[in-house]
């Protein structure tokens, strides 16, 4: 019998759907999987009736920042209620926190590659167990800028690395893996079109330098040791930024690498607290880089409620 139109527009929905997976064929064969920096396991949670409904995962480094971008955002979407309780789903872990209202997820990663590796291993492997698809991931957070004024946000286009380099270089037992940095072009599009409809901040799309460091890495002079000249940082500065580099952070380059090994949809959203080229210190008030730090959460769910329908 022929299907009737609705069940063919399901059956259709059903074959576009784009599932989470793993670069990892043990994953299939584990009778449990525990994730642990989550206090999570397959055994003890359900994690499609968890997790089954999420479509948006946002991730950044604290804590609190995170439960402050699930009530804004189930605020924003009409989820929100005098008195609603946004609970820590790792709850039983002090390493990460979760939260999630409808169809977002949001997650804190810690700060460096290694915090947010560890975290995004054990999420992808979350979202696979629950059978998620069509997932969009955006890490929202803050950076340094090169060349743009305090308060910017940037999308970025490409992750490199300290020379510049669009790759991920990582030991895996004891041999030199390099793997590429690609972020999806068609989403830095539509978020570029989400800050051009909110007309709020200055928006730029460029590279994203990702470093293992917050001193030397990024060339600062005022950390606690330091090999080079205020004339040698600036060179340095100057070369980044006319690689494309816009921001420099900590996370981007293992985020881009791993999102894409997985065939996810990702991007990385920064609004950045000084321009590197004029200082290396924050000296920015408490109040102003709070709202600073708002400005990524506001594109970002300007964008999920545009998904959905409700902008």
């Amino acid at each position: 019998m022929a299907a009737t139109g609705t069940e063919a527009k399901d059956l259709e929905n059903h074959h576009n759907d784009c599932f989470v997976q793993v670069s990892n064929p043990n994953i299939a064969t584990m009778k449990e999987d525990v994730l642990y920096h989550f206090n999570l396991s397959t055994s003890t949670h359900d994690f499609p009736a968890m997790f089954g409904d999420v479509k948006f995962v946002c991730v950044g480094g604290s804590p609190s920042r995170m439960s402050a971008f699930i009530r804004y955002v189930a605020a924003e979407l009409g989820l929100d209620h005098p008195g609603k309780e946004y609970p820590n789903i790792c709850a039983g872990t002090d390493r990460y926190a979760m939260y999630k209202v409808g169809p977002v997820l949001s997650v804190s990663h810690g700060m460096g590659i290694p915090s947010i590796g560890i975290m995004l291993h054990e999420l992808i492997k979350m979202l696979y167990h629950a059978r998620c698809s069509n997932i969009t991931v955006i890490r929202i957070g803050t950076s340094g800028g090169i060349g743009l004024e305090p308060g910017s946000v940037v999308i970025t286009q490409q992750a490199v690395d300290e020379c510049f380099r669009p790759e991920f270089e990582q030991i895996v037992l004891g041999k030199r893996v390099v793997r590429s940095t690609n972020l999806d072009a068609q989403l830095v599009q539509e978020l570029m079109q989400c800050s051009s409809d909110l007309n709020e901040f200055p928006t730029v799309v460029g590279n994203t330098m990702c470093t293992l460091d917050f001193y030397e890495g990024q060339g600062r002079l005022d950390g606690a040791l330091c090999s080079y000249t205020e004339k040698d940082k600036q060179a340095y500065l100057q070369a980044a930024h006319a690689a494309g580099v816009r921001n420099i952070e900590m996370e981007s380059s293992l985020f881009a690498t791993m999102c894409s090994a997985c065939g996810l949809r990702a991007a990385v959203v920064c609004v950045t607290l000084l321009d590197r080229l004029q200082g290396d210190q924050i000296t920015t008030p408490h109040d102003v880089l709070v709202e600073y730090q708002q400005r990524p959460q506001r594109l970002v769910g300007h964008f999920i409620k545009k998904s959905l329908g409700k902008a």
